[in-house]
């Protein structure tokens, strides 16, 4: 698969860099487990306590609440993606990988994979991921694992809200395209994806 980086141009249809200095937030990123395997916490008290907070909140969410979490431990799959109805910010003390689409590539509920682009993420670089790029849990390109900053309006991924008129509906501002060989699928979640499941 080829490997673009967040800086190419082809990432600008999916999301933009950040200039700006996250460390004290990356620090405190550092502490959190990374496990084997794929852990999401959605808010994260002390990583909302960060000087950067505030920032996070007024710049780049116009003041809106906000919450920051992350995402750690290892994974070379794409499984499903998701979108929300507001951008995401992620960032990590490693490079990671973003496997990405776009929510006008699905056609009548489905998404074909070989439409999916794969974006290196430098270490401490930030990214804003677009409302309208399709995303999901990032993949490492090493057996270390990563641990990613995932920065969100509050509530959003926290409680169940599937809905009868909208299948893809899966959790607070979560639209979720499941492949079936993801676990998410034996879950219950909607089968959008097509084609092979991705591995990096």
């Amino acid at each position: 698969m080829k490997f673009y980086s967040v800086f190419d141009k082809e990432f600008k249809e999916y999301g933009r860099v950040i200039n700006d200095d996250f460390s004290e937030t990356l620090k405190e990123l550092d502490t959190k487990e990374c496990p084997n395997n794929v852990i999401y916490v959605a808010s994260d008290e002390k990583l909302e306590k960060c000087k950067e907070f505030e920032s996070l909140k007024n710049d780049y969410y116009g003041g809106m609440p906000i919450q920051v979490g992350y995402c750690n431990g290892h994974n070379n799959t794409l499984n499903c993606l998701e979108y929300h109805l507001d951008s995401e910010i992620n960032m990590a003390n490693e490079e990671f990988v973003l496997l990405l689409g776009l929510r006008s590539q699905i056609e009548d509920g489905k998404f074909d994979t070989s439409l999916v682009k794969a974006f290196k993420v430098p270490a401490k670089v930030a990214v804003e991921v677009y409302s309208t790029s399709l995303h999901y849990a990032p993949c490492a390109l090493n057996n270390q694992g990563f641990k990613v900053l995932i920065v969100l309006p509050k509530g959003t991924n926290t409680i169940d809200a599937r809905s009868k008129k909208e299948p893809m509906l899966w959790a607070k501002n979560k639209w979720l395209l499941a492949h079936e060989e993801s676990g998410e699928a034996k879950s219950g979640a909607y089968i959008g994806l097509t084609g092979k499941n991705i591995k990096i």
